[in-house]
């Protein structure tokens, strides 16, 4: 069966034009994609076709990255999941499954606590549990992101070598895919991780009663941590351990990280 090609487009949404990428038959079952800080819909380019055979799958660019337009208020977990939602009325989708990565995952957790029928099952990506010792230990480390311009193009080189130590050594495009779409948001490369690190998660995560799948990259030492805390906090939820995965899990390895989901999925039916 030939992959389904993927289509981009905008939504005019209250924060005006959010951009997406869909693929799949509209009328299949709908799985919304939401991606890590500071990337785009495009860390799951690969990801799309593998799942849009079965699925209407879509990956949105979250407001303030991408394509999709700023925010006019400050980066905010609870903002961000309503724009999440305003996406599915604009698309005629009802219910949808959420499959969130980084901040992502924190976003796909907000959403099914807020709008529990708008919300399948969940799949969380290397998704931190962020409570108060969370934000303790956060706000004692440096940022993760930040750069300031340079006239010499410095900031490139860091913004580079800032994640270096967090990719694959032999996967130079996947640090590139990063800087390009980290050059977007360079106006505010932390706003994401600001808002992760100030939702207080652990006051919603008892509201979930979906299904959950937490994939853990093992090579991802910001979040695999996390993941045996949160299946704590989530009474129908399974782990799965992806071997090799680093920080870009879907675009690193996009064929085990779409088998993850649907197998998932299919155990579901």
């Amino acid at each position: 069966m030939n992959a389904p090609p993927i289509r981009r487009a905008f939504a005019d949404l209250s924060v005006g034009q959010v951009h997406y990428a869909a693929c799949g038959e509209p009328g299949a079952p709908a799985l919304l994609f939401l991606h890590q800080t500071p990337r785009s819909w495009a860390e799951f380019r690969a990801v799309l076709p593998l799942v849009g055979r079965r699925f209407h799958a879509i990956a949105m660019d979250t407001v303030g990255f991408g394509d999709s337009a700023p925010p006019p208020w400050a980066p905010s977990i609870e903002r961000w999941a309503r724009v999440a939602v305003e996406l599915l009325d604009a698309l005629g989708i009802e219910r949808a499954h959420m499959v969130g990565h980084h901040t992502g995952g924190v976003i796909a957790i907000e959403l099914a606590a807020a709008f529990p029928e708008r919300v399948g099952a969940l799949v969380l990506s290397s998704t931190p549990f962020t409570n108060e010792a969370f934000r303790i230990a956060r706000a004692q480390r440096p940022p993760i992101d930040a750069v300031q311009r340079s006239a010499d193009g410095a900031h490139l080189v860091q913004m580079w070598r800032n994640r270096q130590g967090f990719y694959p050594a032999d996967r130079p495009d996947l640090l590139e895919a990063f800087v390009l779409d980290g050059l977007k948001a360079l106006g505010d490369l932390e706003g994401g991780h600001r808002a992760v690190a100030s939702y207080r998660m652990e006051e919603r995560v008892g509201r979930i009663t979906q299904p959950v799948l937490l994939l853990r990259a093992l090579g991802d030492p910001f979040a695999a941590a996390h993941a045996a805390e949160l299946a704590a906090h989530l009474p129908d939820a399974r782990i799965v351990d992806i071997e090799g995965g680093m920080v870009p899990l879907p675009d690193q390895l996009p064929e085990a990280f779409a088998g993850a989901v649907l197998d998932f999925l299919d155990a579901l039916r």
